[in-house]
């Protein structure tokens, strides 16, 4: 028996669409995080997280994401007709993944206080929702 026909296979764009929708749902898990953090009773340091959370998520979304799901379309629509189900990240995507997890977890149960973390989670799930949509912007123009 070949080990290939067991390997679970789609098309790229397939793969394209769903890198988008994880990083699409990562972006909206660590939003809802964020929002949940909040603390409302305080409306002019609500106004300056939420500001630094916008400046920041644009911020990464142009200088590290963008460039991140560029190269990750750049690498899938290469593929032949289909391509494995987890290719739709490389495996140096897999491991970066686990450390930030990691760094999340490990920052939720710190000691800092959550309106602090609120704007980094708001920050990185904004990035990454917003870097989502040039996953879908590819499929819409190809």
């Amino acid at each position: 028996m070949k080990l290939n026909k067991l390997k679970p296979s789609i098309p790229s764009k397939g793969l394209i669409f769903i890198a988008g929708a994880l990083w699409s749902a990562v972006g909206i898990i660590l939003c809802r995080l964020a929002y949940q953090w909040i603390d409302f009773s305080n409306q002019s340091f609500l106004l300056w997280i939420g500001l630094g959370s916008i400046v920041i998520a644009t911020l990464a979304d142009a200088f590290i994401f963008s460039k991140i799901v560029a190269k990750n379309i750049d690498r899938l629509s290469k593929f032949p007709e289909k391509g494995c189900f987890f290719a739709f990240q490389t495996w140096k995507s897999y491991l970066n993944i686990i450390v930030m997890i990691s760094l999340g977890v490990f920052l939720r149960h710190s000691p800092l206080p959550k309106i602090y973390l609120s704007m980094v989670y708001a920050a990185i799930g904004g990035g990454l929702f917003k870097a989502s949509i040039g996953y879908y912007r590819w499929l819409w123009i190809s």
